[in-house]
């Protein structure tokens, strides 16, 4: 029936804004499913690559110090750090405590070491070695010690400048350290045992309830706010929790995040293209819609012939219709193509072993495709008959 109707349409003229409707569309359909499996694609290849624990990633924030904002407060209040807990990329907030006194460390004759030292405490569910000794309560004379493997490296670099030993992570558990703590009373000595060395934290980290109690006895303060705060998110690179420290201008450590930027960068490009394919698509939709009213109108007497026959409006409407259904299913089926040999090409030239991307296509690039080819059969129908019944 549809070869039947066909050459009573009157479709010679305006081929060319036909053509371009049809070009147009497969480019719009290309853009906007490149831009999808792209987006997709740079979820998963800029990932965080530092060590996580149960799923998480863990860093540090500090307000950023300025020339107008130097000798002022910057450390965290409870609000702020309430709005950091709160934040939905944030999973907890932890801040660490630091002395408010003064402590000398030494390693007595075996290594002839001293230097001012600052101490620090979290939450121990941040910390990423926390074996059993480390707890302390008020009346012990040693106190266990987590020390960052980063100042054991450093240390080890200038120790042989220095004439002193180098040491191993399981060798500076040996040495005894004397903590000398500074008070309004005198000065205390404490017998410092590391117990552990952390990757994740760069301090010296004490159990909580020595720094609370020291503070209070040496430093005379009970309560302290934080310099730094310490965050635990699914998603350290998460462009929305990236957007939100630097609006609050809170420091972070750009090596832990820098691919969050360029995740952020990247997304806001792919984004735009998505944008530019469905105006395409949109404007390609219009410009047919144009050709097929041409089109009707210069068909109007056989239509109407058609009708006067006894050829129900609806029933006319889906066979005109149903007549450029093969070029939308190839127009779609083009674009798909296109799209998963690009996709192909850039997996094979960006391999990076142990990264997830698979050589197919998303499965919610193809519904898209569905779904732009289910749209523009719909759109297509509904406006012949809306011309239908208008020649009615």
């Amino acid at each position: 029936m549809v070869q039947t109707i066909l050459p009573l349409l009157n479709t010679s003229k305006n081929k060319i804004s036909k053509w371009i409707s049809y070009f147009g569309l497969g480019i719009g359909v290309v853009l906007l499913l490149s831009s999808m499996q792209m987006f997709l694609n740079i979820n998963n290849l800029l990932k965080e690559n530092n060590p996580r624990k149960d799923g998480f990633d863990f860093f540090s924030v500090t307000k950023v110090i300025t020339n107008e904002n130097m000798g002022k407060d910057n450390t965290f209040k409870d609000d702020e750090l309430n709005e950091l807990k709160n934040h939905p990329t944030v999973e907890d907030a932890a801040p660490l405590i630091s002395n408010q006194y003064r402590v000398k460390a030494s390693a007595g004759n075996i290594i002839p070491f001293s230097t001012d030292l600052f101490l620090e405490s979290i939450d121990d569910a941040f910390i990423d070695t926390v074996p059993p000794g480390f707890k302390w309560e008020p009346g012990q004379t040693t106190v266990p010690i987590i020390f960052s493997s980063d100042f054991l490296e450093l240390y080890n670099v200038f120790a042989p400048s220095q004439d002193l030993p180098q040491l191993s992570g399981k060798t500076i558990s040996a040495v005894n350290i004397i903590l000398e703590v500074y008070g309004a009373t005198g000065v205390q000595n404490f017998a410092g045992n590391i117990v552990a060395l952390s990757d994740r934290i760069n301090s010296v980290i004490v159990p909580k309830s020595f720094m609370e109690w020291s503070n209070q006895t040496f430093g005379g303060v009970s309560k302290v706010n934080p310099s730094r705060v310490y965050i635990k998110t699914k998603d350290a690179n998460n462009p929305q929790l990236i957007s939100f420290l630097d609006s609050k201008k809170y420091h972070l450590n750009k090596d832990k995040t820098k691919f969050g930027r360029i995740k952020k960068v990247l997304q806001n490009i792919v984004s735009a293209l998505g944008v530019f394919g469905i105006l395409v698509i949109v404007l390609a939709l219009i410009l047919f819609s144009f050709y097929l009213q041409l089109m009707i109108a210069k068909s109007k007497e056989n239509l109407q012939l058609l009708l006067t026959l006894g050829y129900s409006p609806d029933w006319l409407s889906k066979t005109v219709a149903k007549t450029w259904i093969p070029i939308y299913v190839f127009v779609v089926i083009a674009a798909v193509i296109i799209t998963a040999t690009m996709h192909y090409t850039f997996v094979k030239v960006s391999f990076v072993e142990g990264n997830d991307l698979s050589y197919f296509l998303h499965w919610s690039v193809l519904a898209i495709g569905l779904l732009l080819l289910a749209l523009s059969i719909f759109t297509n129908y509904r406006l012949v008959k809306k011309e239908l019944y208008r020649i009615v």
